[in-house]
């Protein structure tokens, strides 16, 4: 190799494979929090380096070329290499880490999220902190493809694979309640018979918790009208406070649309009561402790934050919206 050719640097390799994963010049810059222009000077870099072209970049998305996708195994295997050796020589606590990389649900943006991340930041306060929210399953992709050191994610199926690397630690589980107009069923709670009288509008079955609570009405044999499929908590919160039609949710999902709560009731299921359960996931021995401190942390504010204010409000609540005991199950 040239001088003139360059040097290939972790940095520019990490910029490559964040590039052809999320198919986007912008979106890898904002995974790995710096600019477009410098993701497209790294891959130039690079690209020089090899003399070959690795991506595509006049297509949108941008895709990689044949030598692009040979590249992009090893260069997997480079950076895995690289994060295994960081985690064996870096301090085995949360007080000692630089950065921190983290994925969270947008259930918890509302409340959890802001608090949780002041926490950490006064406790810590030599750690960088980045955050990324989005779905469940997106996420834990974040997690296995390395862009992201935990996760906090809602129930999730977990393949094969991923249970091999994949350690987890319980955090809450909460309680799927009914949410109707105010004062359109009986404050007592709601009859079957009482749903039929409104659409359902349900959240969007292409989630993880649309699929949960699709998959809980089939093997209750219930058959609802859902004229209404959304995958935004404020849609669907304002239209249920205009009486269009109700729907089921959970206490973190109704947290992100506080506005519209005092034009609706929050009731019991008529009919099996269901959960789901959230976690925080890392890298099996990735992080040492730190997934486990962490956790630690989380539980004791969605205490504060989460379940101490919505059981004093709704009683009924109380022995099903709770905090997990500490338990690590590693996958």
């Amino acid at each position: 190799m040239t001088e003139s050719q360059g040097r290939i640097t972790l940095w520019g390799i990490e910029v490559f494979l964040a590039a052809a994963d999320e198919g986007s010049i912008s979106v890898a810059a904002r995974r790995l929090g710096t600019s477009p222009s410098t993701i497209s000077q790294q891959i130039s870099a690079l690209e020089l380096s090899f003399g070959v072209v690795l991506l595509d970049r006049d297509v949108r998305p941008i895709v990689m070329t044949p030598a692009g996708a040979l590249f992009h195994r090893h260069a997997q295997v480079i950076i895995n290499a690289a994060f295994e050796a960081r985690a064996q020589l870096s301090s085995p606590t949360l007080a000692g880490l630089r950065t921190l990389r983290l994925g969270i649900i947008e259930d918890f943006d509302s409340d959890v999220t802001p608090v949780f991340l002041m926490t950490l930041a006064k406790s810590f306060p030599d750690c960088r902190f980045v955050l990324e929210t989005g779905p469940s399953h997106r996420l834990l992709g974040k997690l296995e493809a390395r862009a992201v050191d935990m996760v906090v994610t809602a129930d999730m199926e977990r393949s094969s694979e991923q249970q091999t690397w994949c350690e987890t630690h319980e955090l809450m589980q909460e309680p799927f309640v009914l949410v109707a107009p105010k004062g359109h069923f009986p404050s007592k709670g709601a009859r079957l018979l009482d749903l039929q009288n409104l659409p359902m509008i349900q959240y969007a079955t292409r989630h993880v918790m649309g699929r949960l609570l699709a998959r809980h009405m089939v093997a209750q044999k219930l058959n609802f009208e859902a004229r209404f499929e959304l995958d935004n908590y404020q849609a669907i919160l304002a239209m249920v406070a205009e009486g269009v039609g109700w729907t089921i949710l959970t206490p973190l999902a109704l947290q992100c649309a506080a506005q519209f709560m005092p034009a609706v009731d929050v009731l019991p299921l008529p009919f099996a009561s269901f959960n789901r359960r959230i976690s925080l996931s890392a890298r099996k021995a990735f992080l040492r402790v730190i997934p486990q401190e962490t956790a630690f942390l989380l539980r004791d504010l969605l205490q504060r934050q989460v379940v101490n204010p919505w059981c004093s409000q709704y009683h009924w609540l109380e022995n099903q919206l709770s905090i997990l005991p500490p338990k690590v199950l590693v996958r």
